[in-house]
């Protein structure tokens, strides 16, 4: 009997105990202070979540992005050549249709060193302009963490509007010498991304360029500068030999003295021919690519062509389009040493243009292609009116 009453005394107390530790249980969970909540408070203090970044676009908008971006998509021109020169294409998920076809063309830097690239992602625009063409189902579905467009203010709310997701703008202009606007594109990409590393250098190589462009011809005396034409520019297409350029970089570089300058436009126009006549250039450059158009003026037109001074002293030479889809700063950089070589050849007699083309393009690009640039029709050297 003893024996049993211990018992019974025994599974009392215990079942007190286990009933006073269940009532603490449930106390410490009515106040949200469980072992296990309590493991996952640590977790999350050691461990928090990152605070999103906000960053200021470069039309001043203020854009809310993750901590850490994974992956982007680009739209727009010229946008998707900043990350290309940036070597940040493990970030992109997805390309527009501009870029995605471009396989043999050289006519456009990064597109045709990374193509095969790109010809693997999946479409998420139709691109090739600064408007509305993306598509924003797509979008939706690759959930890109942010995306880096130049599309106009108006395309750019509507983009994120429509996709939910961050868009911040990076939009550069081709106007002057690679300005201050592409820095500042190239910068803030950078800063997204986490490539400043690779930003500052490329963009100290820039100003490399041009100071080594702008000391060779700076102390030159203005009267003893040849008048000089640039036509059938390539600028929202393709132009017959009025399209010109005001403000052109490559000239710009070098302190060459433009004719087109004296109209106070800013970049490309169509310039009334008789102007032509009274500017009398002495040297002629043209864009190889649209000669087809300037040979059937030729053809229509000789006496017009005929009384200007470069063409009476074959003085005209070629000058390979730095436009595609806004600027080839690499293109822009050859054009800029060429056209040195043709007007101050005693400044720039030790330049190659092939080496120094392929130099160029390797910083920029990581491979050199000069030989495959003047295959495809982007050479230099001089012209024939009529051939």
């Amino acid at each position: 009997m003893k024996t049993r009453w211990i018992l019974l005394l025994c599974c009392i107390l215990s079942f007190t105990a286990c009933s006073s530790g269940t009532v603490q249980d449930t106390a410490l969970d009515t106040n949200g202070q469980s072992s296990e909540k309590q493991a996952i408070t640590e977790v999350e203090k050691e461990n928090p979540t990152p605070t999103p970044r906000i960053v200021t676009d470069l039309y001043g908008r203020e854009v809310e992005i993750p901590a850490e971006v994974q992956n982007v998509i680009c739209t727009g021109s010229g946008a998707l050549r900043v990350l290309s020169y940036l070597e940040g294409l493990d970030y992109l998920i997805g390309v527009e249709e501009a870029d995605h076809g471009y396989k043999t063309s050289t006519k456009r830097d990064y597109a045709y060193i990374y193509h095969e690239i790109f010809a693997k992602l999946p479409l998420i625009g139709k691109g090739g302009g600064t408007a509305y063409t993306a598509y924003p189902e797509e979008i939706v579905k690759l959930k890109p963490d942010l995306i880096l467009s130049t599309y106009q203010p108006d395309a750019v709310a509507q983009l994120e509007k429509e996709t939910g997701i961050p868009v911040v703008s990076i939009r550069y202009t081709s106007t002057d010498f690679i300005n201050e606007s592409f820095y500042q594109s190239m910068r803030l990409t950078a800063e997204i991304l986490g490539l400043d590393e690779r930003c500052e250098e490329l963009l100290s190589t820039i100003d490399q360029y041009k100071e080594d462009l702008s000391s060779r011809t700076i102390e030159i005396p203005d009267a003893d500068k040849k008048r000089v034409y640039t036509g059938a520019v390539t600028y929202s297409g393709a132009h017959g030999f009025a399209g010109t350029y005001a403000n052109f970089g490559p000239l710009m570089a070098i302190h060459g003295n433009n004719v087109a300058d004296e109209t106070g436009e800013e970049g490309g126009f169509d310039v009334d021919l008789e102007q032509v006549i009274v500017w009398d250039p002495q040297v002629i450059f043209l864009d190889p690519g649209n000669m087809d158009l300037v040979n059937e003026e030729v053809a229509s037109n000789p006496g017009f062509f005929q009384n200007l001074t470069a063409v009476k002293e074959d003085e005209i030479y070629t000058m390979p389009s730095f436009n595609n889809y806004s600027t080839n700063i690499t293109y822009c950089l050859m054009d800029a040493y060429y056209a040195g070589k043709i007007l101050y050849p005693d400044k720039f007699s030790e330049i190659d243009m092939e080496e120094k083309g392929n130099e160029i393009l390797e910083k920029f690009l990581g491979r050199g292609y000069f030989s495959e640039m003047e295959a495809d029709g982007l050479f230099y050297g001089k012209l024939k009116l009529g051939e």
